[in-house]
């Protein structure tokens, strides 16, 4: 279960941002989580609840941003949602492109007291 590791990780960065900031209690992370990370959401905000007992964090409320896969055809320019895995340009039909969002695991807030 990588989800409890990633669960680890995000408690880690949480901490050690409210000791650097001398804060007495997390109450919120906001985190990006890509279309295309593999991120089992449920069982990340379980093993999340699991690991902040006894901590500042106890109570934190996880705050997940969706973030859709999206891609910019290299040949005509077009940026689309890349459905089912669908790689193929739907305007121009080339398949090589740049994926510009959708693989995003991070933190992008958190709120303490």
């Amino acid at each position: 279960m990588h989800e409890m590791a990633l669960a680890e990780g995000i408690l880690d960065i949480a901490l050690d941002y409210a000791k650097q900031n001398e804060a007495k209690r997390i109450a919120e992370v906001g985190l990006l989580i890509g279309e295309m990370s593999g991120v089992e959401q449920e069982s990340l905000r379980f093993s999340f609840d699991m690991l902040v007992k006894g901590t500042i964090a106890e109570g934190a409320k996880l705050v997940i941003k969706d973030v859709p896969l999206m891609g910019k055809c290299s040949k005509c320019g077009r940026t689309f949602h890349i459905e089912h895995y669908d790689f193929w340009c739907p305007e121009c039909k080339d398949g090589v492109l740049t994926t510009i969002s959708g693989r995003e695991m991070k933190v992008e807030y958190l709120e303490v007291d």
